[in-house]
């Protein structure tokens, strides 16, 4: 797990400017997910050679002042669960007010290490100014302005010291399940199908589950871990700071995971927000199974299920490789497929192709389809070969790679799923001058 990195304070102290700061103008950002709330509220950064997730708190503005403290409260609570390091940031223009009295007396009741950022040190007088806030009882006052960056190195030289230990990573065999979807499609219902109990609380109140809850399961004499995530919301419905968290457990349960299942209401339909997923699960070279759960209420014929299959491959065209199923955990019809179907994508995804072979299918599908001429210079591959399993990795030496059209290169993907399978298994192709 990354460390995590929480930035809480009162509305108005540059919270989200803070934010931006140390994610975007950094350039170290990895990926961010942009408007989850109101605003950009989780990134990945990297920082010292470590790298960590940076969350903003920011967003929670009423009018009322009992109203606004009982959300920061929340807020606070919530960072003090799942951070490694809390920056709680004030405003030097300002100075000490009530709310940040209060907060520093919330955050001093943990045992997270707290910096406090005194922001808007824009200039050398007021960085001095930062000393007052020595008075809410913490050591380590750090005067930084987000606006023009002053300051924020060292601040983050010291986040990262304060980070616990890496660990080290011990390989296990058992594969990990990310259970994923939007909420209410049945993932509680569909973990509990499987482990014959109720292990997660199973209502029809969508984001019921707001923990990963991580279950064993043993079949066919091989074990898996079911990781059954909390629902995710479309963005601008995340309201609450609850949901947030919840939606970012998701996201680093999709991460960590070798297999994710997302499971879809067959009766509600494909919709953005699970193309969205399938995208992060994808850009994570994860291995993908695609569930249409809740089949028995859907009204059949002979073509129900062809026609269904067509009409999401049409919305995702570039992943037509993910295997489709067809499930009811109210009845359990088809449940134990997934896990058989999480064996075959393994197998597919540790699959190793022979240079030998690699080059005898480019030679027959340069015939089928040559290369094409680009600004004068006909584009040659000289030879390939596959440098990664698990996921798998193709290296594609040529001559003026930059210039291979992109359509040439997915062509290549296709006519490579074609012959060699990979089916449910996104595959990386690297392209580079002989």
């Amino acid at each position: 797990m990354l460390p995590v990195v929480s930035i809480v304070g009162r509305p108005n102290v540059g919270k989200s400017t803070l934010f931006n700061r140390l994610i975007g103008e950094r350039k170290a950002i990895v990926h961010d997910l942009a408007g989850v709330t109101r605003d950009r509220h989780y990134g990945e950064s990297f920082w010292g050679g470590r790298e960590f997730s940076l969350i903003d708190t920011g967003g929670y503005v009423p009018d009322d002042q009992d109203v606004m403290m009982q959300g920061i409260r929340e807020q606070v609570h919530l960072a003090v669960d799942e951070s490694d390091v809390i920056l709680f940031i004030v405003d030097v223009e300002t100075g000490i007010t009530d709310l940040d009295k209060n907060i520093a007396d919330l955050l001093r009741r943990q045992k997270r290490p707290v910096l406090v950022i005194a922001n808007k040190a824009d200039n050398e007088q007021r960085s001095w100014q930062a000393s007052e806030f020595y008075a809410l009882g913490y050591d380590e006052i750090f005067s930084v302005s987000s606006v023009n960056g002053t300051g924020t190195g060292d601040l983050l030289d010291r986040v990262v010291e304060l980070f616990p230990e890496p660990q080290e990573h011990l390989e296990n065999d058992t594969p990990k399940l990310a259970i994923v979807g939007r909420p209410n499609v049945g993932k509680s219902s569909m973990v509990n199908a499987l482990l014959g109990y109720q292990r997660s609380i199973v209502t029809d109140i969508a984001g019921t589950t707001r923990d990963s809850i991580n279950s064993d399961i043993i079949y066919n004499d091989k074990q898996y871990i079911l990781v059954d995530t909390a629902g995710l919301r479309r963005k601008t419905k995340v309201n609450e700071s609850v949901e947030f968290y919840s939606t970012l457990r998701t996201h680093k349960a999709v991460r960590e995971a070798d297999i994710v299942v997302l499971i879809i209401d067959a009766v509600q339909g494909f919709e953005a927000q699970d193309i969205r997923i399938l995208a992060e699960a994808e850009r994570f070279n994860k291995g993908i199974i695609l569930v249409l759960n809740k089949w028995d209420l859907v009204e059949k014929d002979t073509n129900t299920f062809k026609d269904y299959v067509e009409a999401v491959y049409e919305k995702i065209p570039t992943m037509k490789y993910i295997p489709v199923l067809t499930t009811s955990a109210l009845t359990k019809q088809r449940i134990f497929k997934i896990l058989e179907l999480t064996d075959e994508v393994l197998e597919e995804r540790g699959k190793k192709i022979s240079t030998s072979h690699l080059n005898k299918f480019i030679e027959d599908v340069t015939k089928e389809r040559p290369v094409p001429v680009a600004r004068g210079v006909q584009l040659k591959i000289k030879y390939a070969t596959q440098v990664k399993t698990n996921p798998p990795v193709f290296a594609f030496f040529m001559n003026k790679p930059s210039d291979l059209p992109a359509n040439y290169r997915r062509f290549l993907e296709n006519r490579i799923r074609d012959t060699f399978g990979f089916s449910g298994v996104p595959i990386t192709m690297v392209f580079k001058e002989k």
